[in-house]
Order: C-alpha cells, then sequence, then structure tokens
C-alpha cells in the first residue's frame, strides 16, 4: 500500500525549458489547465493503461508492466484516499505463459471485462498469422479470480472495451490480414453479447461479430481504433489513433450501424518528412487519440498520447487541448505519455504510460516514477 507524495525532482525544468516552441507558438489552443500528480505507482506497476470505476468506488487500473516483463501483469485499484493497492494478478494464457491486460469495463454483474493483448508487444507475425489476444470476464471476489471466462479468442489486437445496453464493445486496432490495395491499415469494433464464450474470430472483415471498421490514411503512424465511448443518446464515439480522428457511429433499435461519420479531427496535416515536424507536431489539436471519456454533458475527453497531451471535443465537434507536457519524467504532474482518462472523485485522472518512442511521439524514453496525474476540472 502506498500514497502519493510531493514531486519527486527537478527533471521537468530542462525538459519545460527545451518547450520553448510550444511556449512561444501555443496562441492556437493556450492549454487552460495544469495537471497534478495525483499517486505514485510502486515499482511493480511501470506502465499503468485503462481505467474503470469499481461499483465500490474505487478506481481500478489495468498494468499490462511492457516496461518490465519481470513484473506480472495486475489489475490495482486506488482508493478515495489515494491509497494504490493490489487487486488480482493476471492469470497467463497457457499457450503464451503470459497477459496483457489493457481495456476494462465492468458489466451490470460486477464482472470485469478486459482486453488481453497477447501480440501488443512482439506484433502478429510477417503476414498476420499471429492473433492470441482474448477478451476475458473475470468474476472477482475477495481479491481472487473467482471465475474466468474467455468471451472471445484468437484476436489480433484487442484493445478498448465498453459495456453498452447488454452487450460488450472492443477496438481491435490492427488487422493485418485484411489486405488492400493501397496498403492502409484497417481496424474494427466488434460486439458479442455479454453471456458470449469462446468466440473465435478471423480477423477478417467475414467476421460475423464486426460492428463497424476504420482505415487509417496517415501512413506515418499506421495504428488504428483505440479508445471508444458511448454518449447520452447510445452513439459509439471511437477514436482512429493515427489519423486524429474521431468517429461517430449511430445504430438504430436492432443495433445495426446506421452511419459512421468522423465527428472531429486533428488540424494537423504536415508529413514525418517535413524538417519542421518535430515543431509543428506539438502545436496541433489531438494529434492522437488512445483512451476517450464522455461525461453527463457528452463533453468527450481525449487521452492525446503522442502530444503529451489532454483534447476535449465538444458536441459540436470543436476541439479544445486542455492540457499539454513536454517530455517528462511525470514526478511533478506532468502527462507522461497519457493512455486513458477517466473523471472520477471531481478529477479528470489520466494514467501515463511512458514507453513507446518515436519521431512522432513527445516521449523519448521510459523512466520512474510510474505515475497517474489528474485534472481539477471546473
Amino acid at each position: 500500500m502506498i500514497r502519493t507524495h510531493a514531486c519527486l525532482g527537478t527533471g521537468l525544468l530542462a525538459a519545460i525549458l527545451a518547450w520553448g516552441t510550444l511556449a512561444t507558438a501555443a496562441d492556437s489552443h493556450s492549454p487552460p489547465y495544469e495537471p497534478e500528480l495525483l499517486v505514485v505507482l510502486p515499482e511493480a506497476y511501470p506502465t499503468p493503461d485503462a481505467l474503470a470505476i469499481h461499483p465500490g468506488g474505487d478506481l481500478v487500473v489495468s498494468c499490462p508492466n511492457f516496461a518490465d516483463t519481470s513484473q506480472p501483469p495486475a489489475l490495482i485499484k486506488i482508493t478515495p484516499e489515494l491509497e494504490v493497492q493490489h487487486w488480482v494478478t493476471m492469470p497467463p494464457m497457457e499457450e503464451t505463459g503470459r497477459a496483457a491486460p489493457m481495456g476494462i469495463a465492468f458489466g451490470p454483474d460486477g464482472d470485469l471485462y478486459v482486453c488481453d493483448n497477447q501480440n501488443w508487444a512482439d506484433g502478429n507475425g510477417p503476414d498476420g498469422e499471429i492473433n492470441q489476444g482474448r477478451l476475458l470476464r473475470l468474476r472477482i471476489r475477495d481479491n481472487e479470480i473467482e471465475k474466468q471466462t474467455v468471451v472471445a479468442h484468437s484476436i489480433s489486437h484487442p484493445n478498448g472495451v465498453r459495456v453498452h445496453d447488454g452487450h460488450v464493445y472492443i477496438t481491435v486496432s490492427m488487422l493485418p490480414k485484411v489486405q488492400r490495395e493501397d496498403g492502409l491499415l484497417t481496424s474494427a469494433v466488434y460486439r458479442f453479447c455479454l453471456e458470449d464464450e469462446n468466440v473465435e474470430l478471423t480477423n477478417t472483415l467475414e467476421d460475423e461479430n464486426l460492428l463497424a471498421s476504420f482505415v487509417t490514411y496517415n501512413r506515418d503512424v499506421q495504428y488504428g481504433a483505440d479508445g471508444l465511448a458511448f454518449d447520452s443518446h447510445g452513439n459509439l464515439f471511437v477514436g482512429n489513433f493515427g489519423d486524429g480522428a474521431l468517429h461517430k457511429i449511430t445504430l438504430d433499435d436492432e443495433g445495426q450501424v446506421t452511419s459512421n461519420t468522423v465527428f472531429a479531427q486533428t488540424d494537423f496535416d504536415t508529413p514525418m518528412s517535413d524538417p519542421d515536424f518535430a515543431e509543428k507536431m506539438v502545436q496541433a489539436k489531438m494529434r492522437s487519440i488512445d483512451g476517450i471519456w464522455i461525461d453527463e454533458d457528452d463533453m468527450i475527453y481525449v487521452a492525446d498520447f503522442s502530444n503529451n497531451a489532454i483534447a476535449r471535443v465538444d458536441p459540436e465537434g470543436q476541439i479544445k487541448v486542455l492540457a499539454q507536457s513536454p517530455d517528462n519524467d511525470g514526478s511533478c504532474g506532468g502527462l507522461d505519455q497519457p493512455a486513458e482518462c477517466i473523471i472520477w472523485e471531481g478529477r479528470l485522472v489520466i494514467t501515463c504510460f511512458d514507453l513507446v518512442t518515436g519521431p512522432d511521439k513527445v516521449n523519448t524514453g521510459h523512466e520512474p516514477p510510474h505515475t497517474i496525474t489528474s485534472l481539477k476540472l471546473d
């Protein structure tokens, strides 16, 4: 058990000084909020990812621990008093000996649905032939997994999950078996009944459980459907990570898709080959979309993973950057590669994944501390 503590160091200062480009060119969004450190996680949880609120009020966090595979993947709880508690260790898949809990969502009976993204770290093979991901349903009682059900298996890249109106919806961020003539990536949303068991996917557009598919047009970042959430009208919103595009999917009374349109999209269109790419990328609004959360007023909060930022999209589709950080270690509360966000205890709580690097990422490396930060919203 560990409690949050004060700022751990001054490493953020150097990063801020190097952030001069953004400071002088921030007129386009002028982020109004300053992130504040919520908790520092023990070393056993180096890559916090998804968030869900337990029926008892605690915040549950999935920890796939990609940054340190010697640490068993786990689900942890944060109490309203900000105590971090180990909840359960994820049972490994027998064939692979590992588990990779990412998206999580509670069902109406208190069971937890978990996207076990088995192939996140190693990929799906040269021809997309390795597909070991699963959608799990866990019944957890007294800090132990009482029952584990495999809802679906043989999934390419299960990522985000939401439960709505008797069904569970997941994003599959990559479908490499779907080959397009233009070479662009296809991703999808799948839907299952809450009581489904052992549904096998082919990871093609012929899957019966496929609800909607997407194409990622940004050739520099070929990563597709990621965060998803429902608004108060039953519309499903899905983030296309690489395109920085928020899709709105409308459903009829039978649950069939009646439209799949881009509701809001980043203002960034500079190719990575542009010599000013690094300077321009941090000035963009909602350059990438990881986890999303929708509040009671249908405001959509977006974790901009690549830009170390949090954006908000209003019901008219207007984008506003709420907070943004330079590359930092998270010790002072900075956004250190935000993966998911959720409103809990009057704050927007954000996990800091702090692992993925590359020319399109503000984050330059993984380092302690492992943090969860927050914004005090108006």
